[in-house]
């Protein structure tokens, strides 16, 4: 599939301290790696976002979104169709906000004023309503829980190999223990390099990144217990427990919430 490149903002500064863009993105759009003087909170409502921010690799489900600071190089490639929102920062702004790139658990308050500027098309706050808005908006960023990465990624060669054959087969159920064995590691030290270079157990990231993978299978015509069997799930009720305790709501939920609308 060829992609497709995305336009970028031509300013060289912002027009308004707080600009907002909106976005409905195909499969396989990409915007090359660039920088600008403004920071940006990129988020999708709908879809996941896949992005390479310094160097490192983003991936950020619809309860979350991606920081971006000032000046840093990054890039965005979208493998589903995404509805995409950013809101662009000028630099003084962005002074309160973290220095570094990181994902941001956003809160409904957040998103519902997204919601609303995207469905009247407001780029620019100009009513005092939307400018009062706006500031709130700017508030809630400023207290959003902050994380290194949704789901991080390794340095070592050994584990990143390993984290890429995950993903290319979310369904993948083979244990700790066979990986181990292909890396010709024991399993506890394994285990610990999963702890230490990610922050989290290979349990745990194997859980994000089928959810992560079920969010862009839900765009298709497939039913829920197909999708729960490619995500390596023996039961239907098994990924619709693990789904719900990700998002909120079930699989159902998601697609008639997020999907019905486009």
């Amino acid at each position: 599939m060829t992609r497709q490149p995305i336009d970028l903002l031509a300013f060289s500064e912002l027009p308004a301290p707080v600009y907002f863009r909106y976005a409905d993105f195909d499969a396989h759009r990409f915007a090359a790696s660039h920088t600008h003087p403004w920071g940006t909170l990129e988020y999708s409502s709908h879809g996941v976002l896949h992005m390479e921010i310094g160097g490192q690799r983003y991936l950020s489900p619809p309860q979350y979104a991606l920081w971006v600071p000032p000046n840093l190089e990054h890039s965005f490639y979208s493998d589903q169709p995404v509805n995409y929102r950013a809101v662009c920062l000028a630099p003084q702004v962005c002074q309160a906000l973290p220095q570094q790139a990181c994902t941001l658990a956003i809160s409904d308050i957040l998103k519902a004023i997204l919601k609303d500027f995207a469905a009247r098309d407001v780029k620019i706050p100009e009513r005092a309503a939307d400018i009062r808005l706006a500031q709130v908006l700017v508030d809630q960023l400023q207290q959003a829980p902050m994380q290194a990465c949704y789901l991080p990624y390794a340095s070592s060669p050994g584990l990143l190999g390993l984290l890429e054959t995950l993903q290319a087969n979310p369904g993948d159920n083979r244990p700790l223990a066979h990986w181990a064995a292909q890396l010709h590691v024991s399993e506890r030290t394994l285990a610990r390099q999963f702890v230490r270079e990610l922050g989290m157990s290979f349990g745990e990231w194997r859980q994000r990144q089928r959810f992560l993978a079920s969010i862009e299978a839900l765009d298709s015509a497939r039913s829920v217990q197909e999708i729960a069997f490619d995500m390596g799930y023996s039961t239907g009720s098994a990924f619709i427990a693990m789904f719900q305790r990700q998002a909120g709501c079930t699989p159902e939920q998601y697609r008639r919430s997020h999907l019905g609308p486009r």
